[in-house]
């Protein structure tokens, strides 16, 4: 069954500024919760979240994912996915996370760069598995095809999968069965689709823009349908996620305590296959 993780982007003011006490209350609320796994990158905040992660995190048996390949300095964006910046990049996670191992690595968002992931990155990935340095590998996308092909042609232990098996989009159905398929476990992400199944009201965004009228339209009836059943949208969305079998966990990010907990106590609520079934079927 799958289980509940912590993404941090938010813990790096990736979406807004959030003050240090901040961001440790909410990884101290979500251990104390029984939160057991915590994604994080460099690329947030430019190291940022994995600092705060480090500093707060209590000893435990928790998972840790950090992400090589993407970097932010500088106020720009940057990608390498040769196998130096792969070491280099464990080693300066390492650091600021406070670890001599990590649990899990993915290559993250190499779109444009896909043989470079595939020919370089990853055989690096692999040496650092072999090494011990990283338990599992993986890669970490917004889209579900390159997902696939690496599925397919590497030795791929994790994908994760962001805003792309939601309530709303579907399309990654493909790749989550495919990797039921393999053994490859999954862990999706923006299963709220920005927040849009959360709160579906004029203005909302839809994967990191506005949301179109008929898109808003779809989110507000799935809304109601589950409202008129006695059920928030958010849980659905949540339940909808965790209830393929490839899936192992399902991350959701936050910002404070107080959503920390409004999300475990959607994603504890049970829902039920049928009222899932209405609402991406109507």
């Amino acid at each position: 069954m799958a289980d509940l993780g912590l993404g941090t982007a938010g813990l790096g003011n990736v979406f807004g500024e959030v003050g240090d006490e901040a961001a440790a209350e909410v990884v101290t609320a979500a251990a104390a919760a029984g939160v057991r796994y915590f994604d994080t990158a460099p690329y947030y905040g430019s190291g940022l979240a994995e600092r705060r992660l480090g500093r707060a995190l209590p000893p435990g048996p928790f998972a840790v994912s950090t992400k090589v390949g993407r970097t932010l300095a500088g106020g720009g964006c940057f990608f390498d996915f040769s196998a130096d910046a792969v070491r280099r990049g464990i080693e300066g996670s390492l650091g600021r996370l406070g670890l001599d191992r990590v649990d899990l690595v993915y290559l993250h968002d190499p779109d444009d760069h896909e043989e470079e992931a595939a020919t370089a990155a990853w055989p690096e990935l692999c040496r650092l598995r072999d090494e011990g340095v990283v338990s599992a590998i993986g890669v970490g996308m917004n889209q579900w095809e390159m997902p696939a092909r690496f599925v397919e042609r590497l030795d791929v232990d994790v994908v994760l999968l962001a805003g792309r098996y939601t309530l709303l989009d579907r399309s990654g159905e493909r790749l989550l069965d495919l990797c039921g398929e393999r053994g490859v476990g999954v862990v999706l992400g923006g299963v709220f689709n920005s927040g849009l199944l959360i709160d579906p009201r004029p203005g909302a965004w839809f994967d990191y823009a506005p949301a179109a009228p008929e898109v808003l339209a779809r989110a507000r009836r799935m809304r109601d349908v589950a409202a008129e059943a006695g059920y928030d949208l958010a849980a659905c969305a949540l339940a909808f996620a965790a209830a393929h079998p490839a899936v192992t966990s399902v991350l959701a990010g936050v910002t404070s305590a107080a959503q920390l907990r409004a999300n475990l106590a959607a994603f504890r609520r049970e829902v039920p296959p049928d009222l899932l079934h209405r609402l991406v079927s109507g």
